[in-house]
């Protein structure tokens, strides 16, 4: 009881220690606030909002149907241009797309023929453009190919299929991005203050301070892992209300609780990452460096940038011992699926079994860099 008591108000004194250090405090602010917001919103993989121009010079039905084709969110109204101002339009910055349609266009394809239509895309906007081509391309055949459908002159697709998205209709980056965004910044926060931690007892000297008490390095590890995690658990949680769902709107499928709970069980594993990797470091700018090799990597692998089918065969199985891969999928699966605990119990085993093994190396390294 009285060993329980040391690490308790070790890890109060650990808490104090943090709120006085205004740069990491303003660092936990900005990665659960404004850093998951620029990520989710910042970079999208659909076309919103696009500006869009017909310069029509052939003013048949089927030309002025392909302009009404065109809806928000993805495009804005269609702007009637003359022939062959499109480029100077496109250099003045006024649109992004500009189609061009030939004069005796609908005649073509009454008779057979295959006429052109012209695209002009702006690709300075890279990501707009690669992605609005495939948009324009798709709605403008599909538009041909139900003009000729209509006039005799195509046979309708003996198949009619038809594409639904599971867990996200509507193919909202902002939902998906936001989350996993505010799990990257758990990752990232939690090594970093843990190791920062230790890092700072060392560099300060006060680590010899902390020995010369009736403490064990147990109890000095133990007690900068539960208050470090502990911070970033309520700071998740708060961005999980007001940042995630009040300021971007996300809705939760699943139980918070649980979600938080698989965050705490995530949070014990990271943490002892952070304790390993400030062990081994002997400096700040080293235990960076180390961050940046075993954190970022893990980012990647875990499943929320790339799926874990789409990696190599011995990937997969290589990534089955990151903890980080099973937290995403545990997250994902609670969060956009509304999975329950009988659902996610095994990733919430092996992230325990996981974090055992690593406190447990992590433990034995400290205690090691200790006695030398």
């Amino acid at each position: 009881m009285q060993r329980l008591s040391c690490i308790f108000w070790l890890g109060l004194k650990e808490m104090m220690s943090l709120r006085r250090d205004w740069v990491m405090m303003a660092l936990l602010v900005w990665s659960f606030t404004l850093a998951p917001v620029m990520e989710a919103t910042g970079v999208s993989n659909s076309v919103n909002n696009a500006s869009i121009a017909f310069a029509d010079e052939d003013g048949s039905p089927l030309s002025r149907s392909l302009a009404t084709a065109f809806f928000p969110p993805e495009f804005q109204p269609v702007v009637q241009i003359a022939p062959g101002t499109g480029a100077e339009k496109m250099d003045a910055g006024h649109f992004l797309f500009v189609v061009a349609v030939p004069p005796g266009f609908e005649k073509d394809v009454r008779a057979g023929r295959t006429p052109e239509i012209q695209v002009l895309i702006d690709a300075t906007a890279m990501e707009q453009a690669g992605i609005g081509a495939n948009y324009i391309v798709n709605i403008l055949s599909a538009e041909i190919r139900r003009f000729a459908i209509g006039a005799d002159l195509a046979e309708s697709l003996p198949v009619d299929i038809i594409m639904r998205s599971a867990f996200n209709p509507n193919r909202d980056t902002v939902r998906f991005a936001g989350i996993v965004a505010l799990i990257g910044q758990i990752m990232w926060l939690t090594t970093i203050l843990t190791g920062a931690a230790m890092i700072r007892e060392r560099e300060h000297g006060t680590i010899e301070h902390l020995l010369a008490m009736p403490l064990t390095p147990f109890d000095i590890a133990m007690a900068k892992i539960w208050a470090n995690a502990a911070v970033v658990l309520v700071a998740a949680a708060l961005s999980l209300t007001f940042v995630m769902q009040g300021f971007l709107g996300i809705n939760i499928a699943g139980s918070k609780v649980l979600f938080l709970f698989g965050t705490a069980l995530f949070l014990f594993t990271a943490t002892a990452l952070g304790v390993f990797l400030a062990t081994i470091a002997r400096s700040t700018a080293q235990f960076a460096l180390l961050v940046m090799l075993t954190v970022l990597p893990m980012l990647m692998l875990s499943g929320g940038e790339t799926p874990i089918e789409g990696q190599p065969d011995w990937l997969q199985v290589g990534t089955s011992i990151l903890p980080s891969r099973h937290y995403m999928s545990a997250s994902q699966s609670i969060i956009f699926k509304g999975a329950r605990f009988e659902t996610v119990w095994p990733e919430f085993l092996w992230m325990a079994l996981l974090g055992a093994i690593l406190l447990a190396s992590s433990l034995m390294l400290f205690r090691r860099s200790l006695a030398q």
